[in-house]
């Protein structure tokens, strides 16, 4: 998932995180343009995935939205 793509579909993806983990919090989920590397090292950290496996998930979920 692109920069782009992430910008675009967060909102609607980030509810989908967000029943994936629900120990994340609205701070932890948030996107700020340009900050994509602290948002992917966020859920990182908290979910304990690599940044690709994160980004993995993250297109696997947006494929179903």
């Amino acid at each position: 998932m692109d920069t782009l793509d992430l910008k675009g579909r967060w909102n609607v993806l980030k509810g989908k995180v967000k029943q994936e983990f629900a120990d994340l919090t609205d701070d932890d989920l948030l996107y700020a343009e340009g900050k994509e590397d602290e948002l992917y090292g966020r859920l990182q950290k908290k979910t304990g995935k690599t940044r690709e496996e994160v980004q993995s998930w993250l297109n696997d979920l947006d494929k179903d939205v």
